[in-house]
């Protein structure tokens, strides 16, 4: 069966065709409209051409930035604000005559990862996405867990563990709360933590850089960050402990996590042991469309 993934985005939307293995049969990318009508006539359209190249239909899956409640049918919570208060699901399925499935981005990714990436097989996958912001999905046997309230894998707007006093009552965030982790382990944390402390960059990759040329400054500010990812993370091994956590987004790009993190993280996992996998992606920011595919099972 040829099953179709959409990443819906803010800025573009992107279709995969995938055959049963995985293969990719076909892919394109057009800019995003701004309003929901245009929006759903884009998608369908993607569905169309698709389908008229590969001579063939397919299932239909959708990974949006945001998830659809499970109480109204509407979308909520996307940052994509025209999609919020809408049913996406049923007026695309309406249109192109049959089931699609849509869920957030973030477990797309996981999905993605669980299914034929980094960590194909396993069981309970954990994708962290540490970009700009901090998101998370998790996938048990390649399918997404998004939980009874449709929010499972919000890991990034819990408030950041074992905070010092230095910390606490640091940050805002978006959201409302202070503190939350994603303000300190997104890129744009890593970033305002190192500029906080005197520093001068502008992406988490320009810190890694200069502590791999020898910044003394760059490399404390390193220390911190992964101390706080240890933290986060802790928390998830402790109350769901995967088999493997995959990580996802540019600041996912740096090495030095996968070296040094596994030296900290035992410190704040219970009983002091700890060998869970933390690795980096495999399709890198192909995972959230793939997984939108997956939807529908390998």
């Amino acid at each position: 069966m040829m099953r179709m993934g959409v990443d819906l985005g803010g800025t573009k939307i992107e279709l995969v065709a995938l055959a049963d293995n995985g293969d990719e049969l076909f892919r394109k990318r057009i800019p995003t409209p701004r309003n929901y009508p245009e929006t759903l006539d884009a998608i369908i359209g993607l569905v169309n051409e698709a389908e008229a190249n590969l001579g063939e239909t397919g299932s239909v899956g959708v990974g949006i930035p945001g998830v659809i409640s499970p109480f109204t049918g509407l979308v909520k919570n996307s940052n994509s604000t025209w999609i919020n208060g809408h049913p996406l699901d049923k007026d695309l399925g309406s249109r192109l005559n049959r089931e699609v499935r849509v869920a957030n981005d973030a477990n797309c990714f996981a999905v993605s990862e669980a299914v034929d990436g980094a960590a194909a097989g396993k069981g309970v996958v954990f994708g962290g996405i540490i970009g700009t912001g901090c998101g998370a999905g998790i996938a048990i046997n390649g399918r997404v867990h998004q939980g009874g309230n449709g929010i499972g894998g919000e890991w990034g707007h819990n408030p950041l563990p074992w905070m010092t006093a230095e910390e606490h009552n640091s940050t805002d965030c978006f959201c409302g709360n202070k503190d939350c982790i994603e303000t300190f382990i997104s890129g744009t944390g890593f970033v305002r933590d190192f500029r906080a402390a005197g520093g001068e960059a502008t992406s988490g990759i320009q810190i890694a850089q200069m502590m791999a040329d020898g910044d003394e400054f760059a490399k404390q500010a390193f220390d911190r960050f992964i101390d706080r990812l240890a933290r986060s993370l802790a928390h998830v091994i402790n109350m769901m402990d995967p088999d493997m956590i995959v990580l996802g987004g540019g600041v996912s790009n740096i090495d030095a996590i996968y070296t040094e993190l596994p030296k900290v993280l035992p410190q704040y996992v219970v009983g002091r042991e700890c060998r869970t996998p933390v690795v980096k992606n495999l399709f890198g920011a192909s995972s959230g469309v793939r997984g939108a595919a997956w939807l529908w099972g390998k």
